[in-house]
């Protein structure tokens, strides 16, 4: 029933003053999380940026506080917050409380701002408007000036001291607030990335960060710039030495828009260990590229290919190079700036100016060509590098489609794999595959199951390690063919050159839970890693979504009788078993290490290892990449002397498990 309530003339309302941020900050700050909040931070940085890189200044001092508090220092001209007779109000209350007032409103003349970060008058009242606490300290003309501001309202008024200092420059230190942003604890390495990523993007400047928690302090500075930046990605290893391009000029991105300044690097040299691709426009990192992205895949792949060609170096009826060729062996990073700039939000992540696509795909096309000619040498490396790359993705694909026809069957095929029991329910949210160590397991287990939604595979004996093992040999192991084609949902392969493809949907899984269920001693243990890794190196999104569970089954079956009853219970460990049977007391125990699976009885198998009510299962879940991959290596890969290390600290903890 629709309620009588009238929309009239009367029902239209606007937000005003603070209102306008407070309560719609994604609005201005792109989301009202913790992305939102490293905004608002970035928005006062850039403030300080575009004055040092106007030449006033070359340090930017930034703390972080405890609490969420941040401050940022510049040693500008100090922001003019004095009385404006222009606008007849003082200019503090234009830059803290009025949205869209600035002294960058003029920068297609370049008059105060030749390129600058901040474009619409935002930054800095959104940020005051959006902090529990925003304090304003500004030195110039051997005044101190001062504003204190909470939730959005000025307290106090403009406070003026005269001081002896030809000091000039603006402390901004405020704390976000809670009722704004839904986190505001912005963690160290945000602050480390986006100073750096300045310090590349603006040379010459410095930006030192304390972290007032930790005490720690650390500069940032690169002299070279972008330039300096590819120098330290190449580390020397590159198949071609660093350059740069870089020009500018003026256009307009259609007839009728008025004219506009451009100037623009490119820095970029070919690497087979590091592949980076960044780009930047006015300071600000473009996480989404935007235009200059297009100018350099149109510039780049035009030019290689037609390289290519002149030479001959395709084969046959073979397709032409894609950007993805040339990008899995490229470091570049492009820096542009603008007078007028066409960002696609506030949050300045792309940008859309043709002009600026045009200048950019101009700029590399022109200075490639001579590239070619100067550094020939180079130029022929970098091109036989761009088809192995290319031929290599076509095996690759090849090889991804093959291996999704033969692992992506119906569910009749599955059904039809040697010893794989299904279960009768197709609800994929109750689905849950046991996957026990060989045959003598899966009697017990299917005995002791609930068949409704429980499945069993067996696995014989130990699998192929997968960490070490090609993509071809991997796929030839029926039992891992098999166990593929059970899960359903295929397989993930990550490879250099083939690692935008990939066979996997998880859509497709046809388990809830995944449960790897293998007898408590060594050999179980090593089965389950080995099983582990075939799912690290194969489905790894599996272990990302917590689809993948180690069933716990007990070490120990310690029973006691007496004349009415014979009682049983489980212990998992040495420290359950003692705790048991200190629990039980003088009475007479019979204490019985547990058997492998395949030797239990069906009812104990439910009640230890396959009721939901009672089981322990293990949730297999993601460490670091690189920790995981560390320990990973340590166990099943090539590093033998970590591998020998880890046994000499650790295997006393298993020895109970030998039978010595």
């Amino acid at each position: 029933m629709a309620k009588n309530k009238a929309y009239d003339n009367d029902s239209i309302s606007s937000l005003k003053g603070a209102d306008r941020v407070r309560l719609r900050p994604g609005v201005i700050f792109g989301s009202d999380d913790l992305e939102g909040c490293k905004h608002s931070f970035f928005e006062i940085l850039s403030n300080s940026i575009d004055e040092a890189r106007e030449g006033f200044g070359d340090t930017i001092e930034i703390r972080r506080f405890p609490d969420g508090s941040l401050e940022v220092e510049d040693h500008g001209r100090g922001i003019p917050l004095d009385y404006n007779s222009k606008e007849e109000r003082y200019n503090w209350e234009l830059v803290y409380c009025e949205l869209y007032a600035g002294g960058k409103y003029t920068n297609n003349s370049g008059e105060l701002y030749e390129f600058s970060l901040g474009l619409n008058g935002l930054g800095a009242c959104a940020t005051q408007y959006a902090s529990e606490y925003f304090d304003v300290t500004v030195y110039r003309d051997s005044t101190r000036y001062s504003l204190h501001f909470e939730k959005g309202e000025n307290i106090g008024g403009l406070n003026k001291e005269s001081v002896r200092s030809k000091k000039t420059g603006t402390i901004q230190k405020w704390r976000p607030d809670t009722d704004v942003f839904t986190e505001i604890i912005i963690p160290i390495d945000f602050f480390r990335e986006t100073l750096k990523r300045q310090a590349v993007i603006n040379s010459g400047i410095t930006f030192k960060l304390t972290d007032e928690e930790t005490g720690i302090t650390e500069e940032f500075c690169y002299p070279e710039g972008i330039l300096g930046y590819v120098r330290e990605l190449d580390d020397e290893k590159g198949i071609s030495l660093p350059v740069i391009f870089e020009n500018s000029g003026k256009g307009r991105d259609r007839k009728d828009k008025p004219e506009y300044r451009v100037k623009a690097a490119v820095a970029f040299c070919f690497n087979n260990e590091n592949a980076v691709i960044e780009y930047y426009h006015n300071s600000s990192w473009l996480e989404y590229g935007g235009s200059p992205d297009k100018a350099v895949r149109s510039a780049l792949v035009a030019e290689f290919d037609k390289q290519i060609k002149a030479q001959d170096k395709y084969k046959g009826n073979e397709s032409k190079i894609t950007f993805n060729d040339i990008q899995d062996s490229l470091i570049l990073i492009t820096s542009s700036f603008s007078t007028q700039t066409s960002y696609e939000n506030q949050t300045k992540k792309a940008i859309n100016n043709k002009f600026i696509q045009e200048f950019i795909n101009d700029l590399l096309r022109t200075r490639l060509e001579i590239w070619f000619i100067e550094n020939k040498s180079e130029a022929d490396r970098v091109i036989e590098q761009i088809l192995i790359n290319k031929r290599s993705r076509e095996n690759a694909e090849k090889q991804r489609l093959n291996i999704r026809k033969k692992l992506m069957g119906s569910v009749d095929m599955v059904n039809r794999i040697k010893n794989f029991v299904d279960c009768r329910t197709r609800d994929t949210n109750r689905r849950e595959l046991y996957i026990v160590e060989g045959n003598s397991a899966l009697g017990s287990c299917k005995m002791g199951r609930d068949a409704d939604f429980q499945a069993i595979i067996p696995v014989r004996g130990k699998i192929l390690n997968c960490l070490k093992a090609d993509y071809n040999a991997i796929f030839k192991s029926d039992i891992i063919v098999d166990l593929i084609k059970v899960l359903g949902c295929g397989v993930e392969i990550q490879t250099k050159h083939n690692k935008d493809v990939s066979a996997f949907d998880l859509n497709n899984l046809r388990w809830n839970k995944v449960i790897i269920c293998t007898d408590a001693d060594v050999d179980g243990f090593q089965i389950r890693t080995l099983i582990l890794a075939m799912f690290y190196r194969l489905t790894p999104t599996l272990i990302e979504q917590g689809k993948i569970f180690i069933a716990e089954s007990p070490l120990f079956e310690i029973t006691q009788k007496s004349r009415k009853e014979e009682k049983t219970w489980f212990a998992y460990d040495e420290r359950e078993k003692n705790a048991i049977l200190s629990q039980l007391g003088d009475n007479k125990c019979h204490i019985q290490r547990s058997k492998g699976l395949g030797e239990n009885e069906p009812e104990m198998m439910w009640q230890t290892t396959m009721n939901p009510e009672s089981r322990r299962l293990i949730e297999v879940v993601p460490e670091e990449a690189s920790k995981t991959l560390e320990v990973f290596d340590r166990l099943l890969g090539d590093n033998l002397s970590a591998r020998k290390q880890h046994i000499e600290e650790n295997g006393h903890l298993y020895l109970d498990m030998l039978d010595i």
